[in-house]
């Protein structure tokens, strides 16, 4: 059995009854522990926890990079994974329940320490949209199973990186902490998603330095009203020839008043 995926079986009516054996997206418990007490326990698509708590930790402002770190260890079963810091963290800052899928945690005010985003990334539409289409790999877990989000990072010609997961903001964090480990800027860099833009998504993206945040799904009107704040182009519904730009239209072309 592939990681991140489970067979089972379902009765499959398309104008008569099939009886089909197929994959779905698998879903696990995993609690994040740092410096050896429990910040968190989450939802998520098993694999890449070690990605996961790092990405979890600099999107969230507890850290800025690794070299903070002094140790990750993922359990055999993968349902803990704990994290040695060079240092304290306070974990007892005031959480905040989500909106995104299982019920996430992000921590302090929303726009607390985070500084507007100065970049000035231009894409045009058509390019953003192609962008899109390379989310979805013919090997990736939506292929095989559906029921999964995707996040990725690009510099506008490719996608530099890319995970999965059944929360759109396990996603997001697994994408940080891809990029950490592997030595990738996320600053000045356009954030892909496939789920709803709300304002802990808009957070994550801010914290990365990503100009552009665009998703396939609908913002909510918090996620407007940050990016507006933290100067970044906010697009929704993103289709081939179609898109919704909320806010900073200009870095996709659309002329600026004079």
């Amino acid at each position: 059995m592939a990681e991140g995926v489970v067979r089972t079986g379902w009765y499959d009516y398309r104008r008569g009854w099939d009886v089909v054996q197929g994959e779905v997206i698998d879903e696990a418990q995993t609690t994040i522990f740092i410096n050896g007490g429990e910040l968190m326990t989450i939802m998520s698509t098993p694999g890449e926890w070690d990605y996961l708590a790092l990405g979890f930790l600099k999107n969230a402002g507890f850290i800025n990079d690794l070299g903070e770190v002094a140790h990750v260890y993922v359990n055999d079963r993968g349902c803990c994974v704990d994290v040695w810091l060079h240092h304290a963290i306070d974990t007892h800052r005031r959480k905040i329940l989500t909106s995104g899928c299982g019920g996430g945690l992000t921590f302090d005010d929303l726009l607390d320490e985070i500084e507007p985003v100065d970049d000035d990334l231009r894409i045009e539409p058509d390019a953003l949209a192609k962008r899109f289409t390379e989310l979805h790999k013919p090997d990736s877990l939506h292929a095989r199973s559906r029921g999964v989000h995707s996040a990725g990072l690009s510099d506008g010609k490719v996608v530099l990186a890319l995970t999965e997961d059944i929360g759109r903001h396990n996603a997001i964090d697994k994408l940080m902490g891809v990029c950490m480990v592997q030595g990738i800027e996320t600053s000045g860099r356009i954030l892909l998603a496939t789920g709803r833009i709300s304002s802990e998504m808009l957070q994550k993206g801010a914290r990365m330095g990503c100009p552009i945040i665009a998703s396939r799904k609908s913002p909510t009107s918090m996620s407007i009203a940050m990016a507006k704040v933290l100067n970044i182009t906010l697009v929704g519904y993103v289709r081939r020839g179609s898109m919704r730009v909320y806010t900073g239209p200009e870095r996709l072309g659309y002329p600026q008043a004079s």
